[in-house]
């Protein structure tokens, strides 16, 4: 059989989907020595990209999200491909594909949060067009957790037999701390010097980085707790208030964005960190906490949305993320409970390793097969 994949996310920089498409793809060529695959790519992707087989082969589109080219040229791209499956890894589909094909969700962020980037009244408007089309075209959907799947009934009505979840992992890179030294030279490089909290991850309205900043700072004034935050993740112009409310709360010397970081020095990070935490008000999956737990970390997480599904009731320290003394709560009891921090730390370690991009990839190739009888 012959397989397409919607790669234009490839990312050897394992941000997002980018990962989830990277793992995928490299995961269902360990697996699956049978079918073709047809990779469709954006330049960057396709860049640093070589097949190892005579089997998959990599087609360059450059079609971005939302754009014309992606209703037009991808879609022209895909019907000259003459698959017998195409698996959007994104529900950016084409809304004229008619042949089979599968959809994976990943969150339905934006109807509940806008955020400030293409929010008009268009993008709104393209934005319900496209994920209704997507679900109603495709023979199956993937939802990355059962939140994900609820969130999907409602909003779309979709019938549930049509959606199967199949949860996102966690990669081997990441694990308990071994190389000390490299780890004093990491956090040297980024100037902290003291025992410090972490968050990961982009710069968005739901990712709650000011309720988190406001919540750090209760803890500096009310226990003179000797810690840093480091927030990592490229600065986003859209949300200035993140950098304004460092500013307010008068934090500059404590709060330390280290910026985009590479795999390594992200898993460097996490090992280095005694709290990861976790504000969002919304997730998909929620990838971030599982890394930290992989890594040997406690976690203190939002309890919203996916993230006590995906972390797993007994194995964080859950929180309010729209009251910042709830969370500074939180954050304090791990802080300074070092019995409650060897407690999560091995909790977590366990219920992460039940998480595997290989497992992922195994679930998502038998629901290829399910849709090819």
């Amino acid at each position: 059989m012959r397989i397409g994949i919607d790669a234009r996310m490839y990312s050897t920089n394992f941000t997002g989907i980018g990962r989830y498409v990277y793992e995928l793809i490299d995961n269902l060529l360990k697996q699956d020595k049978k079918n073709e695959y047809v990779l469709f790519m954006n330049r960057s992707g396709y860049d640093n990209f070589e097949p190892k087989s005579k089997r998959v082969k990599k087609v360059l589109v450059n079609a971005r999200h939302y754009s014309f080219a992606e209703q037009t040229k991808f879609l022209f791209a895909i019907r000259k491909a003459k698959l017998d499956l195409m698996h959007f890894t994104h529900f950016n589909a084409p809304i004229f594909y008619r042949r089979p094909s599968v959809v994976t969700i990943h969150d339905l962020t934006l109807s509940f949060y806008q955020g400030k980037k293409m929010n008009s009244w268009f993008h709104r408007k393209a934005y319900n067009l496209v994920l209704r089309a997507a679900v109603k075209n495709a023979k199956e959907i993937i939802a990355v957790s059962q939140n994900t799947k609820q969130d999907l009934i409602d909003i779309t009505h979709t019938s549930p037999s049509k959606i199967e979840v199949v949860y996102e992992g966690v990669g081997d890179t990441f694990g308990p701390r071994e190389d000390k030294e490299a780890l004093i030279e990491l956090v040297k490089k980024y100037g902290i010097n003291h025992s410090f909290m972490l968050y990961t991850g982009v710069w968005r309205s739901h990712k709650n980085l000011v309720n988190l900043i406001r919540a750090f700072a209760l803890l500096k004034e009310d226990e003179g707790i000797e810690s840093q935050l480091v927030i990592t993740g490229e600065e986003d112009p859209y949300y200035p208030e993140v950098r304004r409310t460092v500013k307010e709360k008068g934090l500059e010397h404590d709060v330390i964005f280290t910026g985009l970081v590479d795999e390594d020095e992200l898993v460097g990070l996490y090992q280095a960190a005694k709290l990861y935490v976790f504000p969002s008000l919304y997730e998909g999956f929620g990838l971030p906490p599982l890394e930290a737990m992989r890594c040997g970390t406690p976690v203190a997480a939002s309890k919203s949305s996916c993230i006590p599904e995906i972390c797993g009731e007994d194995n964080a320290m859950f929180f309010d993320p729209y009251d910042p003394e709830d969370m500074a709560n939180s954050m304090r009891r791990v802080w300074l409970d070092e019995a409650m921090q060897k407690d999560l730390r091995e909790r977590g370690l366990t219920h992460s390793r039940k998480f595997s991009w290989e497992k992922m990839a195994d679930k998502t190739l038998a629901i290829y097969k399910k849709v090819l009888k």
